[in-house]
């Protein structure tokens, strides 16, 4: 072990950050004996179990529960006033976290690796200088090093907001109060997850977006039912705006837009993205290289242009999902065995876990058209889905693009409830190059969600 002077540890596998990728490649190399040390500042565990995922998915459930409780009597159910504790909300996100963080510290432990708390910054290639969190050095050097070190929420350079204590998408979570008014800077997936979630909780929330819809990458169609689905939930959606300045005063904070208006709140989240944590990391001693906005250079294998150095997940610039992280791993463990595994053509779905959900895999109808493609496209209104029916739940709208000369589908977009595990059965289909017959003829179960692919496939619109 090295001490202050300077003595230099070599292993087999060198991971700095432990998220999602760099950890799992640390266990599965470690299980199999090979020597490896995983850095990680104090975050057991990754962003996503700590700040991200999993503790916002849990605070999404209650706030679902809320919103279904308040319409119970169409259930024929009567459950008297619905009341959000906050410490007991708390108890429930901090326990489901501490759970999944245990969990992974004794997988950590158990596989055999070096975990190492403590700050690393490169000092050559493949080689780390380790400030460690109880004090002492370390120098380590890797004949393999995976960059997993992931990003943290972006502050908006805007003048005034950052004297303000603005909330972020890990600072909400501590839930020290429920906002009576709440303003999210930012439409993106974050800040509509933490929007709704709010106004369930009960504060009055509204969205500032500077583009003129919500999720403009996403088809018009969909962005509007979402915004639709967002209002009637107590949601205000703010489009085409721009904030100005941000200041405090006796009233609250004071956000100023670019037309004058000044909307007044008790708290401002700022949800527009996230940084790559790489700035003190010391990469040009490594000889590896940043783009303008500091995520590592990688090429489709995940390789840096240093040795024997790879960067995975958020930090590389890889979409910013944990399964995407997970993919990452099983790229970067199979080229560093001498493979040559790539993220070229990658099938990535995503989720926004908003009520309804919104589930999404494959090409829009806008970038399909840009293709030169001859397409269709079906369109099916959730309240046309029995099971929908059942529960009640029949907000949203189901659409597919498909190819019209191989009937291969595209893509889709599901807008509805538990879109997000209909959304599989779908990507598995493209994966399998299956035509869209398959679902509108098969025999699939009564009454499901995943029932809705047969009216979907049979809806079309053009």
């Amino acid at each position: 072990m090295t001490d202050s002077q300077g003595v230099v540890e070599d292993v087999d596998l060198l991971v700095v950050g432990g998220g999602k990728a760099g950890k799992t490649l640390a266990m599965d190399l470690a299980r199999a004996g090979r020597r490896v040390v995983m850095v990680e500042r104090g975050m057991i565990g990754g962003t996503c179990i700590n700040v991200a995922c999993i503790p916002t998915k849990s605070l999404v459930t209650s706030s679902r529960l809320v919103r279904r409780a308040a319409t119970a009597q169409s259930l024929g159910l009567s459950l008297g006033k619905v009341e959000v504790d906050l410490d007991m909300l708390r108890s429930h996100k901090e326990g489901v976290v501490a759970d999944m963080v245990n969990l992974n510290h004794h997988q950590f432990l158990d596989s055999g690796m070096d975990l190492v708390l403590g700050t690393a910054r490169f000092v050559a290639e493949r080689t780390v200088e380790i400030d460690l969190n109880d004090g002492g050095r370390r120098v380590v050097r890797g004949a393999d090093v995976v960059i997993n070190t992931g990003t943290v929420p972006h502050l908006p350079s805007v003048p005034g907001l950052a004297d303000v204590d603005p909330l972020n998408s890990e600072t909400i979570m501590r839930l020290e109060r429920i906002p009576e008014r709440l303003i999210v800077i930012g439409g993106g997936y974050v800040g509509l997850e933490f929007a709704q979630m709010f106004a369930a909780f009960g504060s009055r929330v509204t969205v500032l977006d500077r583009n003129s819809r919500l999720l403009p990458q996403e088809d018009a169609d969909i962005s509007t039912v979402l915004a639709e689905c967002l209002c009637e939930d107590g949601v205000e959606v703010l489009t085409d705006v721009a904030v100005k300045e941000v200041d405090r005063d006796e009233d609250g904070v004071r956000v100023v837009l670019e037309d004058g208006r000044v909307l007044v709140a008790d708290d401002v989240l700022a949800a527009t993205g996230r940084d790559p944590v790489t700035r003190d990391l010391g990469l040009d001693a490594a000889g590896v290289r940043t783009d303008e906005r500091g995520f590592v250079r990688v090429d489709d294998t995940l390789a840096t242009g240093a040795p024997h150095t790879w960067a995975v997940g958020d930090v590389a610039g890889s979409p910013q999902f944990t399964h995407v992280s997970l993919d990452d791993y099983r790229i970067v463990k199979a080229n560093i065995a001498g493979g040559m595994r790539s993220t070229t053509g990658r099938l990535v779905p995503w989720n926004l876990f908003t009520d309804p959900e919104l589930a999404r895999v494959g090409l829009t109808e806008q970038q399909a058209r840009a293709t030169g493609r001859d397409i269709r496209v079906a369109k099916l209104p959730v309240t046309a889905i029995p099971r929908a029916r059942t529960m009640r739940e029949t907000r949203g709208l189901w659409k597919a693009i498909v190819d019209r000369d191989t009937e291969e589908i595209l893509g889709v977009a599901l807008l509805g409830p538990d879109s997000s595990e209909v959304l599989t059965v779908v990507q598995t289909a493209m994966w399998a190059g299956m035509p869209f017959t398959r679902f509108r003829d098969g025999i699939i179960a009564h009454p499901t969600m995943s029932e809705g692919l047969n009216a979907l496939f049979t809806s079309w619109v053009d």
